[in-house]
């Protein structure tokens, strides 16, 4: 009978995290990210056991996230990703019986779901690697130095690595020893340099890896989305913001730069349509406005990209178990002209906020030459959200 063991690589420290603790330790819908990890593999019925690796310093944050989850002692860590793995798999060589099949999988990772666990294993019957990865849809730029374009990518043929990458058990621990201290960026690389065939099979854009804040914010969001439960508690708050020209050479509108002949003035980029939109969010979080959370008075907010503040409102949806389902910006004014940006706009919006884009919708319109906007004075915007909270 074939075993199949889960070595999870909680080893990093997570400095681009920030904050108190590695990321794989901070919280995430109330349990440590790596609790949610390590469970989804300990309820997968292809997975008959799992392991973690991590750095012996961080050992009672370990022990909290995994509390009651029955898991082994923990191995300890290297210095370098690679080395840990190696470790990891040095644990389970001395398992009796060994594992016929191992699933190395990121900490990092807390999102992965049933469908690409039973992928990335079902495929290590026909070939000795297999990993989890998503084809490359955005076009690939290749800059220099200056932050210039020196080339388009091709994309055809191109994938994202994800995790787990799995293996045929003696492959990949031969190839570990043999190529320790190579320094390659993850284990799809090692079986490559030993000469393995690694297959890809299509994996889950929700598995995305925890790197930063950004991250984190769309992980809680990905998972309160995904709850089986209803959220019945739909609320709707109305945002409204104007700024007024300045010269300049550029607006900047739902996080879109356009061209325009003056800019808008403001403690921040003065971006009306994401200061709308976020007031909107926070009326329907009853957590006052955007002045509350991001004082004009202060002086770190002069000239802060205004996404930064729609994250935060994001962020408290978030942290409430919430979910947003629709926003509708509406831009007053007579110029510039928005039609030839609405695309871009809505993408941005729908990037920020992890929203489909027919769940984000641009307006614009004029008030027929009256009022300051009609005068050409500066711009105004409305926005409504619609969020849907669990009830309390």
């Amino acid at each position: 009978m074939t075993s199949c063991v889960a070595l999870i690589v909680a080893a990093g420290t997570g400095e681009r995290f920030g904050g108190d603790r590695p990321k794989q330790y901070q919280d995430l819908g109330g349990r440590a990210v790596l609790h949610h990890t390590v469970s989804a593999f300990l309820r997968h019925d292809a997975v008959d056991a799992v392991q973690v690796v991590i750095q012996p310093a961080h050992r009672e944050l370990y022990d909290a996230a995994v509390e009651g989850l029955g898991m082994p002692e923990p191995v300890a860590g290297g210095a370098t990703r690679q080395e840990s793995v190696r470790l990891g798999l040095e644990r389970l060589a001395a398992l009796d019986p060994v594992p016929d099949f191992v699933l190395i999988h990121d900490a990092a990772r807390p999102l992965v779901d049933a469908a690409t666990i039973n992928a990335v294993r079902t495929k290590l019957d026909e070939v000795p690697a297999a990993i989890a990865a998503v084809p490359v849809t955005d076009t690939l730029k290749r800059g220099d130095t200056n932050g210039m374009i020196t080339g388009t990518v091709e994309r055809a043929g191109l994938w994202r690595a994800q995790t787990p990458q799995g293996f045929r058990f003696p492959e990949i621990l031969k190839a570990h020893r043999d190529l320790a201290g190579a320094e390659l960026t993850d284990d799809a690389a090692v079986a490559e340099r030993a000469g393995l065939g690694v297959a890809l099979v299509h994996g889950n854009t929700d598995n995305l890896k925890v790197t930063n804040q950004d991250d984190m914010a769309r992980a809680a969001l990905t998972m309160s989305a995904s709850l089986p439960a209803p959220l019945p508690d739909v609320r709707t708050g109305l945002g409204f913001d104007v700024h007024r020209f300045a010269p300049g050479d550029h607006v900047v509108l739902c996080g879109v730069k356009v061209p325009y002949e003056a800019r808008l003035d403001g403690h921040s980029d003065a971006d009306v349509g994401l200061h709308a939109l976020t007031d909107a969010i926070l009326g329907a979080l009853a957590a006052g406005d955007i002045g509350s959370h991001f004082p004009p008075s202060d002086p770190q907010w002069r000239g802060a990209d205004s996404a930064l503040f729609l994250r935060h409102a994001v962020g408290m949806v978030a942290e409430r178990g919430g979910v947003i389902s629709h926003v509708d910006v509406t831009l007053i004014c007579e110029r510039p002209k928005i039609g030839p940006h609405r695309e871009a706009m809505v993408a941005r919006m729908g990037e920020l906020l992890n929203l489909a884009s027919d769940r984000v919708s641009v307006k614009a319109t004029t008030t027929e030459r009256l009022g300051f906007t009609g005068r050409g004075e500066g711009i105004a915007a409305q926005a409504v959200a619609t969020i849907r909270l669990p009830t309390s």
